[in-house]
């Protein structure tokens, strides 16, 4: 799930694939599909301050236009993370699968309004 924006809009069968080079940075491909046919962004990442922050991440799709990923909530087993921004402007729940059973969904849903997101802006994308 996600909120709406222009880069994912009308996208289905979204999927991210975050690699780590070996300078220290990020490699982010976004994958889907628009209309039935396949759509790929390749992206960049950085951690600006690893240390202080280890769940903070830069990602640009565009030059050096750089957006906050923030790690809000992540499963201790890796099979599924909240990841936010500095603002309210973009929130997803990913996961490893697609779908989540309902009670983890749910639970997340509860940490998302605890934390002041709109979850009546979220979109359940089609996987």
């Amino acid at each position: 799930a996600r909120y709406d924006h222009p880069f994912e809009r009308g996208m289905s069968h979204v999927y991210t694939e975050y690699s780590l080079l070996d300078n220290g940075k990020i490699h982010v491909v976004n994958k889907g599909l628009k209309n039935g046919k396949p759509k790929e962004a390749i992206g960049k990442g950085k951690q600006p301050h690893p240390i202080e922050y280890p769940g903070r991440l830069k990602v640009s799709f565009f030059l050096w236009f750089y957006a906050d990923y923030y790690i809000l909530e992540l499963d201790e087993d890796y099979q599924y993370a909240l990841v936010g921004s500095s603002s309210d402007n973009y929130l997803w729940i990913l996961s490893r699968t697609p779908e989540m059973p309902k009670a983890q969904l749910d639970g997340l849903l509860q940490k998302i309004i605890q934390r002041g997101y709109d979850v009546s802006k979220l979109i359940f994308v089609e996987q």
